[in-house]
């Protein structure tokens, strides 16, 4: 029984530092973002696709989830290079996704926005790549994350445009 009890733990611990580390890049990236889209975001030009704001927070709250989940996913396989080289990939791309907010907002540079979300979504292929080595599920909870900053890139894109 003690086994159990200590399986758990791990298990537990492993789900709770999975959050935080994700919430944590959320919440950086939110520090850039929320004081900048009244006084900059809102006045510029956008595309006709772009989403209305409040549709947002919901994908990206989900997004985060799901990178969280994939994250637990991983960090329970059993240590071996793969998995280090998966999670390298995977902080990798989490701290590009933290970054671009400061790039985009607090910059005020859609171009510096760019210059990020390119490399970022390559590192979300790569790092689904080596999820899906180590645990299938883990990898296509990163799906959506790379379908949503290929849409990113092509909005990022198209405002730079816009406002150049």
């Amino acid at each position: 029984m003690p086994r159990d009890r200590s399986a758990l733990v791990r298990e537990v611990g492993l789900a709770i530092v999975s959050v935080l580390v994700v919430a944590g890049a959320s919440i950086a990236g939110q520090i850039a973002t929320y004081p900048n889209l009244a006084s900059w975001y809102f006045a510029l030009a956008k595309p006709p696709f772009n989403p209305p704001s409040w549709v947002f927070a919901p994908v990206w709250t989900a997004l985060y989830a799901l990178m969280a989940l994939a994250l637990w996913r991983v960090l329970r396989c059993p240590p071996e290079s793969t998995r280090r080289v998966a999670l390298i990939f995977f902080f990798l791309q989490l701290a590009l996704n933290a970054l671009w907010p400061w790039m985009f907002f607090g910059a005020h540079s859609p171009a510096l926005g760019l210059v990020n979300i390119g490399p970022q979504l390559l590192v979300v292929l790569a790092t689904i790549v080596l999820f899906h080595r180590l645990d299938r599920i883990a990898a296509w909870c990163l799906v959506p994350l790379a379908a949503w900053v290929a849409f990113a890139g092509v909005l990022n894109l198209s405002i730079w445009w816009l406002n150049t």
